[in-house]
């Protein structure tokens, strides 16, 4: 591939990223206007923010079949189209159910994005670089849910919330464009016309539709409900079946052998614990600086920045590490950094000062850059050429409900440990205090726990072969 241009298909695909991030935490700010415009209630509003969860994870595991059936070009480009014409649609709506649908549209589109662009490198890239080019396309990758909320309000206040999703064509029109020019590489893979697995995907979705929709919904009603109980069971039973499904097929829509594969499973197991941790963390943060130590929406914001700069300065850096030194120790580092940012952040309180908490959040930040890039590199080096589509399916989709689960989990124990003082006695900040504590000390534990699996992953790099050899990078 020589003939390639490199640099504009690493710049097509970190366009298309970002487009989708803006859009994973623009929307949130908007939700008391859209509810105001549209005269609903937040639990109906919310639903602009579940549907596109839910739907975002159903088109994540056709990613391979269709790959297979239409090629990466295809697959990309008409990723891009729906989302952007989603987005368009989304600006258009003028009732909720409209918004909801459109919502949906541009999920599909936004849900094929990130694991088609890894696959896309892992195709492209040679693997002696590919810890590299995933850092920077990790570092795009995160500019967007950064930029998100602060864009979203500036738009909101100065041109109302359709302006939200019109940001996205100008966006979207370049980056089809630049598909177009950069791209084309990609029409000559081959493609092989395989069955559908229908019955496996139907199982899958209900799984994944009920686990999502039980976790999201059990942080307002409580686990324990029946209505959570009864979503949950179905999707536990939907699991079981998908599994018993899949494995007499000769095409399955998730290839259950990659599960045999204790190197993949290792870093699917931290991706899986890395999300739950950090997002469930990053949750609590908020009402930390905010609700516990005073600070205001903007200057919460300015203070998480440091987060984001080290994280920006390390991903790169990190990247070329693993591809030089394998993504083992690297990616250790990163997890112990990232458990001490969260036993710092229990710590603080409403007495603590203002380098505390930068300091707390640079630590964060290097725990973050360290750990992102090396992961994704191990994920693709773990399995062979042809089931890195498969395998970066699996690590996104398994991202995506590891935070939610984390979220959710964080949500009610705090909720619980902050009732059970209220009960005790104690004051309403003080309360508060300890449950937010609680929050951060178990995100702490669960990135510890993560060092097991982590301590699995390959001690360096290697490239699978399609017959499953295995030959180390060079270093």
């Amino acid at each position: 591939m020589r003939d390639v241009n490199r640099t504009g298909v690493l710049i097509v695909i970190i366009m298309g990223t970002i487009m989708a991030g803006i859009d994973s935490s623009i929307v949130n700010i908007s939700l008391p206007v859209m509810s105001r415009q549209f005269n609903c209630t937040l639990d109906e509003i919310e639903w602009v923010i579940t549907v596109y969860m839910l739907s975002f994870s159903v088109l994540m595991p056709l990613t391979n079949w269709l790959k297979n059936r239409i090629g990466f070009f295809n697959l990309y480009l008409g990723a891009i189209i729906i989302f952007t014409i989603g987005s368009l649609l989304c600006a258009l709506s003028d009732n909720l159910p409209s918004l909801l649908a459109a919502r949906i549209l541009q999920a599909l589109g936004g849900g094929a994005m990130a694991p088609t662009s890894m696959a896309i490198i892992s195709y492209i890239f040679p693997s002696r670089v590919r810890g590299t080019i995933l850092g920077w396309w990790g570092l795009g990758n995160l500019v967007g849910p950064a930029i998100g909320p602060t864009l979203g309000g500036i738009l909101t206040e100065k041109f109302g919330w359709p302006s939200i999703f019109y940001i996205n064509l100008p966006i979207g029109i370049l980056t089809v464009y630049m598909a177009f020019k950069y791209l084309g590489i990609l029409r000559k893979q081959p493609r092989v016309k395989l069955p559908f697995d229908l019955a496996g995907f139907s199982m899958l979705t209900i799984f994944l539709v009920c686990l999502q929709y039980g976790i999201a919904k059990a942080e307002r009603v409580g686990i324990t409900s029946p209505q959570i109980l009864f979503t949950l069971a179905i999707a536990f039973i939907a699991l079981i079946a998908f599994i018993i499904v899949d494995r007499r097929v000769k095409t399955p829509i998730m290839d259950l052998e990659l599960f045999s594969n204790y190197s993949f499973v290792s870093c699917i197991l931290v991706t899986i614990s890395r999300a739950a941790a950090l997002f469930g963390g990053l949750f609590l943060m908020p009402f930390l600086l905010q609700e516990q130590m005073g600070y205001s929406e903007g200057m919460s914001g300015l203070l998480i920045l440091p987060n984001s700069v080290f994280m920006a300065v390390l991903m790169p850096f990190a990247g070329k590490w693993s591809d030089k030194h394998g993504s083992r120790e690297i990616s250790l580092a990163g997890i112990l950094l990232l458990a001490l940012s969260m036993f710092l952040f229990a710590g603080l309180d409403k007495g603590s000062g203002i380098n505390s908490v930068i300091i707390t959040m640079t630590i964060r930040g290097l725990g973050m850059g360290l750990l992102l890039a090396p992961l994704n590199a191990a994920t693709l080096s773990a399995v062979r050429p042809a089931e890195v589509t498969m395998a970066s399916s699996i690590s996104t989709l398994m991202q995506q409900v590891g935070g939610a689960l984390g979220i959710a989990m964080l949500a009610i124990i705090t909720q619980d440990t902050y009732n059970k003082h209220i009960l005790e006695g104690l004051p309403n900040m003080q309360a508060h205090h300890f449950a937010l504590k609680q929050g951060f000390h178990i995100s702490m534990v669960i990135l510890l726990i993560t060092l097991i699996p982590a301590w699995f992953m390959p001690r360096r790099n290697v490239v699978r072969t399609t017959g499953g050899d295995e030959a180390h990078i060079d270093t």
